[in-house]
């Protein structure tokens, strides 16, 4: 399945920011911040991939509802996407 580049610019972005938000966790434990402000810049962090997955899967769902003969035969039958958004959810 070939992904509309808009949504490999958007997801490329969240991944970006995320990196941002992993370092500046680094940085935090290496200065022996407090452990509620580190949990809460991971949460940010995990929070921001899951939005970049589910981007992907609704990228997928959109595809699949629009072509179902040609996702099918891509290997994106309607449940194969429904397992790849399970495992995000």
């Amino acid at each position: 399945m070939q992904l509309p580049d808009d949504v490999v610019e958007d997801v490329r972005k969240r991944l970006r920011r995320v990196a941002g938000q992993v370092q500046g966790v680094e940085r935090m434990l290496a200065e022996g911040r407090e452990c509620r402000d580190v949990v809460t810049q991971l949460s940010a962090a995990s929070k921001a991939l899951e939005q970049a997955g589910f981007k992907l899967i609704s990228s997928g769902l959109v595809y699949c509802l629009e072509n179902p003969e040609e996702a099918a035969a891509d290997g994106y039958a309607i449940d194969e996407v429904q397992r790849m958004f399970m495992k995000l959810a």
